[in-house]
């Protein structure tokens, strides 16, 4: 309430500030080249293929509004560029390899949809989907689309599906032809068969890079640098920036929550007040007294409507349930508090009512209500009239309800079934259903009135009839008062104001009771900030050219403020952070000085050299690469199940050693009749890598990313 009562105060101040403000805005954006800068009129390119700022921004408000506010402005912009990328490249790949989809390919594709083929809509008298019917309905709402604002949008959301429905075509099109080539052969699958089920018994000598100290290598940082040079895609980082913050919360106080209460107090009884219009004292009605409830939360400005609705005592809040279910008509209870709110409450009626019921109804719509589709244009008044007739009807002979329910009602759900909806509870339906269907008896029957249309409800079954009281109860959010907002935002803008005298955050923080938080490694396109949730305006500000290391600046954030300072601004470019480069270095040289004094032309000799044993091992296969006391090793294993009998292997270099192998026993698979299941097997395993021909022509295309410049 503090902050609506701000508003109300200094409107006129908040319109001037709110001008200036976007002024500001628009200058800002001549100076810093943003707003007319015609470099910046592209949000991206791919291949050489613009992706504009319309096209961009109509593809965002796409997600947006398909997401229905579930999604967060930074999600929509992130899908929007994913879908635009995703089509660039999809479209010079199409280009290059001659593939066009044509209105036909399209039309056969729209009219195999699901949706269409299961839409009631598109269905002839026989029940089956009628390719005319569907074209019926395009032609319809092209013409509607000159009509109203509804017609256009309703049109350019057609015009969309059909665009979604062409690239997917062209998309799957394209991959079919890349999959077509991914086959594989008899020969092939045999190869496959052989390489995983031959074994081999074989002498072995392992010599592990651990067996070498790292003292006696050398790595310099010159060839650290040139390794991740010459591995730049594995080392490259993007730009980020480490933050610290501190927030500071916009909470009511004690005191706050005592002036709320006592304000609820205040309002129980009439009290007499100077009345400006009537230039006298008069008489205000207080809760306890008034008797049109609805009328006094909407004037007393209510932070929660009212509700009239009858509640058993399973149905009212846990914490006041006890207190209310049991007060006469009349008597009050509160204030209490309950979920952020104080309130009072007054039982207003009481009421047998049952705790669930079975019905049935014949739903009968007219133009506008929620049941009606396109084709409904009868008013309410002739509905009512259907309505009242079908009532005359079944209030004579109650035997003729399940019949018109199957041939009226515009539920055809419930119409199938004869109109049952089965049991419900108090809740479950639409207020002016609920209250004919538990509010009268077993067998009754009666028109009412819906947003769905004419309802000819019959009341099958009740159960458990139980006492429930209605309720009204005003409630106060539990807010901070002005003051507690100004006191919170004065020791947030001290804060920020003694760091600019440049104070270290963490010990300015601790000397106040607050905490500094960290955030490490924020990339440019960021939106959540650790507690403080989506604040895509703090990431903004951490990479603007003329933000420096160091720097403060107070934000407003959800509930509060947030006191945030630069720590540091981390470069785009090769840094060795990802895998260890100095240990990979110490295993290449290891590798090279193993091998360099393994002259031996023996086993014995060998493991002499470097000072181990030489070992046995039996049955070691690629679907089990297993060295008896030493562990699994996939990358040996597939060296020496491919060599011949009494042959030394040297210098097998694997992931932690180098081994030397002569294979005493080489095992050969049985032989099959046909291999066809291997080499199913194979293409199996090359269409599921088919999946990432996406990612492989996005890795090789030239993208050209501009986002943070407009978001």
């Amino acid at each position: 309430m503090a902050v609506l009562s701000k508003i109300r105060e200094r409107s006129l101040f908040l319109i001037i500030i709110i001008a200036l403000a976007l002024f500001s805005f628009v200058l800002s954006g001549l100076f810093d080249g943003n707003l007319f800068n015609k470099t910046a009129t592209n949000v991206g390119e791919v291949n050489g293929e613009p992706i504009s700022r319309e096209e961009f921004a109509q593809q965002v408000e796409f997600y947006r509004s398909r997401s229905n506010g579930r999604s967060t402005n930074t999600q929509n912009i992130n899908n929007a560029w994913n879908t635009l990328v995703r089509e660039k490249i999809y479209q010079t790949q199409l280009e290059k390899s001659g593939v066009v989809v044509g209105e036909k390919d399209v039309w056969d594709a729209m009219v195999t949809q699901i949706s269409s083929q299961n839409s009631p809509q598109f269905a002839n008298e026989a029940g089956f989907f009628d390719a005319e019917k569907l074209k019926e309905y395009i032609a319809t709402l092209q013409d509607n689309s000159e009509e109203d604002e509804n017609g256009a949008s309703a049109w350019m959301s057609w015009i969309n599906y059909e665009k979604g429905i062409k690239k997917n075509l062209e998309q799957n099109t394209y991959n079919a032809l890349i999959r077509a080539g991914l086959g594989s052969t008899l020969s092939e699958g045999k190869r496959d068969y052989d390489f995983q089920n031959i074994s081999v018994d074989l002498d072995f000598v392992y010599v592990p890079f651990a067996s070498i100290p790292d003292s006696l290598i050398t790595v310099t940082a010159d060839e650290m640098k040139s390794y991740i040079k010459s591995h730049a895609k594995e080392y490259t980082v993007e730009a980020s920036r480490d933050i610290q913050f501190v927030q500071f919360k916009i909470e009511a106080t004690q005191e706050d929550e005592e002036a709320i209460k006592q304000e609820l107090i205040n309002m129980m009884d009439d009290r007499e007040e100077y009345s400006n219009a009537a230039k006298s004292n008069v008489i205000i009605v207080g809760f306890k007294n008034a008797v049109d409830m609805n009328e006094f939360n909407a004037e007393n400005e209510s932070d929660t409507p009212y509700n009239g609705s009858f509640f058993n005592k399973s149905g009212l809040a846990a914490t006041a349930a006890d207190s209310i279910f049991n007060l006469e008509t009349g008597q009050v209870y509160g204030p209490y508090k309950e979920n952020g709110f104080y309130k009072l409450s007054k039982v207003t009626a009481v009421k047998q009512l049952p705790d669930s019921v079975k019905a049935s109804h014949i739903l009968i719509p007219f133009a506008g209500s929620s049941a009606a589709d396109p084709t409904i244009t009868q008013t309410a008044e002739e509905a009512e009239k259907v309505a009242d007739s079908i009532f005359t009807v079944v209030k004579r002979n109650k035997t003729k309800f399940e019949e018109l329910a199957k041939e009226m009602s515009v539920d055809k759900v419930s119409g199938a079934k004869g109109g049952d909806l089965g049991w419900f509870t108090y809740g479950t339906m639409i207020p002016e259903f609920r209250d004919y269907a538990f509010e009268n008896s077993k067998g009754d029957v009666g028109v009412v009135k819906s947003q769905f249309g004419y309802h000819i409800i019959r009341i099958d079954e009740q159960k458990n009839k139980q006492r429930n009281v209605q309720v009204a109860t005003f409630s106060r959010k539990i807010d901070p008062s002005e003051t507690t907002e100004n006191n919170v935002f004065e020791k947030a803008e001290t804060f920020a104001s003694d760091l600019s005298g440049e104070k270290d955050i963490a010990e300015l923080a601790k000397e106040q009771n607050l905490n500094a938080r960290p955030v490490l490694s924020l990339k440019v396109f960021d939106d959540n900030i650790g507690e403080l949730g989506p604040q895509r305006q703090i990431v903004r500000w951490t990479f603007e050219e003329n933000s420096e290391v160091g720097e403060v600046k107070r934000f407003d954030v959800d509930n509060g403020y947030a006191v945030v300072m630069l720590s540091s601004k981390n470069k785009a470019g090769l840094s060795g952070k990802g895998r260890n480069v100095r240990n990979i270095l110490l295993n290449e040289k290891k590798a090279a000085l193993i091998k360099e004094r393994s002259t031996g032309t023996t086993l014995d000799e060998i493991a002499e050299e470097n000072q181990v044993a030489k070992r046995s091992v039996m049955a070691v296969s690629n679907t089990s690469p297993v060295f008896a006391g030493l562990g699994r090793f996939v990358d040996i294993a597939g060296v020496v199940t491919s060599l011949d009998e009494n042959e030394l292997a040297k210098n097998i270099e694997g992931k932690n050693g180098v081994a030397f192998a002569i294979v005493t026993k080489k095992t050969l698979p049985a032989e099959l009749k046909n291999y066809n299941s291997n080499k199913l097997g194979l293409e199996r395993s090359l269409t599921s890598r088919s999946l990432l021909i996406f990612e492989a022509l996005k890795e090789n295309s030239d993208i050209e990313d501009n986002r943070a410049f407009f978001y």
